[in-house]
């Protein structure tokens, strides 16, 4: 009941009083003051129930919702999140890899075979190989190189010998060196997994890995036992995976002395590539390799490729060189 009707309402009474009694009563007042009382009473009822009824709702709802929730969790849950994400690491060492479906001893044995095959053609064959050495500058730039040229002659004595020659006059500034010196880096051993030898090495398999988009398995060399007069071979060969030949190789020539290496030039760890000769013999065709001279004002960094092209029959060359004398500097193959 608002004001403006109580202040109503209480005129109405009054104006009853005075026509029933003429005056205020004390009987009148008091039926008044009741009246007041009843009506507080009545407000006071009326916002508790208000009250009351917006609280109901609310947890009415609440009630409602944790029903509803309830009947859901009779259905298949979502797993709860785990307190710890736990995610696998990737390791720094490489990840052993599944080792191929042809027993390995099977594969060694079928390369080796190949290597022995090769090492003894290759004889037969001639070819074109350049040697170019490379000094670079503090900037990272060519600052001096030497490049010779070598090819096989056959000699009246039926022998082969290297004719070796400059292509230009060397423009290295810290080594003084002859062609002669030059060619000697690359006396590398074409096949020191021939199977006459391939029993001095432990070989392990490491893998699988394209080169030149051939697939190849991957297996660690190393000597089971060093020696002083033979050096061996330590390093990686990549075998095809469908042919089981060696392919590629890297990796140095090893004494119980330490890293083999020609006595003028540091290199020792070698990057070498083979080519298809024929359809049927896998013959060395580029060796690189990389390292440095040390001096007391710096290191000179130094790279040395060597290329071998124009592989042909050596009878093709017994025919151009039956007349030719032996070269009075040369180095037999």
């Amino acid at each position: 009941m608002s004001c403006l009707e109580w202040r109503a309402t209480r005129i109405g009474w009054c104006d009853r009083l005075v026509v029933a009694g003429g005056f205020w009563s004390g009987s009148g007042i008091l039926l008044k003051m009741e009246r007041v009382r009843e009506l507080r009473r009545i407000a006071v009822a009326t916002g508790v129930m208000m009250r009351a009824a917006a609280i109901c709702v609310v947890l009415g709802g609440g009630i409602f919702l944790g029903v509803a929730r309830g009947q859901e969790s009779q259905g298949p849950q979502k797993p709860p999140t785990p307190e710890h994400d736990v995610r696998r690491v990737a390791s720094t060492e490489p990840t052993a890899e599944a080792p191929p479906d042809v027993p390995q001893p099977l594969i060694i044995k079928h390369f080796a075979e190949k290597e022995e095959e090769y090492a003894r053609v290759r004889g037969r064959f001639g070819y074109k190989k350049t040697i170019k050495l490379t000094e670079y500058g503090a900037d990272g730039n060519p600052m001096g190189e030497f490049s010779v040229t070598t090819t096989p002659t056959v000699a009246s004595d039926g022998k082969v010998y290297e004719r070796v020659q400059a292509d230009g006059v060397s423009t290295l500034r810290t080594l003084k060196l002859s062609p002669e010196d030059v060619n000697a880096i690359s006396r590398i051993p074409g096949y020191p997994l021939a199977a006459s030898q391939v029993e001095k090495y432990k070989i392990t398999f490491a893998g699988r890995e394209l080169v030149d988009e051939v697939d190849c398995y991957m297996f660690q060399v190393k000597p089971k036992y060093l020696e002083r007069a033979n050096a061996l071979f330590e390093g990686i060969v990549w075998v095809d995976a469908k042919y089981l030949e060696i392919v590629k190789s890297y990796g140095k020539f090893v004494t119980d002395l330490g890293d083999f290496h020609s006595p003028e030039l540091p290199f020792s760890n070698f990057e070498t590539y083979r080519e298809n000769v024929e359809g049927k013999y896998w013959f060395p065709n580029y060796a690189r390799s990389d390292d440095r001279l040390h001096f007391q004002d710096g290191d000179v960094p130094l790279r040395v490729v060597i290329k071998w092209t124009a592989f042909k029959p050596l009878a093709t060359f017994r025919r151009v060189c039956a007349d030719t004398p032996s070269p009075k500097r040369a180095t037999r193959n």
